[in-house]
């Protein structure tokens, strides 16, 4: 038996608004992100691990706005990425490398979940989201797992140089 007392059985009062920050925050400003120059197939651009990472790692920064994206949260799916790169080239041949790929792929894959589980929980934001799981979506091999981890290794140097 609901009724129209705030707090009463069946009333959620202050819940947060559909789509919004709910009734406690101002709207953050919105930063876009375009994660098209980011491609891990060869041949890689040559401004790849340089001005490219930059440009986004700084983007990503403006975006987190003091709030999200803080670097020890970055830096939890960098060594994550480090950890599977490094699993799978401690192959010493090419064909082990290779089917030691087959076999943590769905794992490096599931970074995607791990992002967007972030996200939800506000510890990064949209625009880390798009670029990790752009990143992630491109690794096909050990050699673009290899692309991928320097990569982060540049965004992250970049990344930690625009918190000071």
């Amino acid at each position: 038996m609901a009724t129209n007392q705030p707090g009463a059985y069946g009333q959620r009062p202050n819940a947060p608004r559909p789509g919004g920050y709910g009734n406690d925050r101002q709207d953050a400003p919105r930063v876009t992100i375009s994660v098209t120059d980011v491609k891990l197939v060869k041949p890689l651009a040559e401004e790849l691990f340089a001005s490219i990472a930059s440009e986004k790692a700084e983007k990503v920064f403006q975006a987190g706005n003091g709030r999200n994206n803080k670097s020890t949260q970055l830096r939890k799916f960098y060594d994550e990425l480090v950890m599977w790169f490094e699993k799978v080239h401690l192959e010493r041949t090419k064909e082990a490398k290779a089917s030691k790929y087959t076999e943590v792929a769905p794992f490096i894959k599931m970074m995607i979940a791990k992002v967007a589980y972030a996200k939800g929980r506000e510890h990064v934001d949209e625009c880390f989201e798009q670029l990790f799981s752009h990143l992630i979506r491109q690794i096909t091999d050990a050699d673009s797992l290899k692309h991928a981890k320097l990569f982060m290794e540049a965004f992250m140097g970049f990344y930690k140089a625009q918190e000071k």
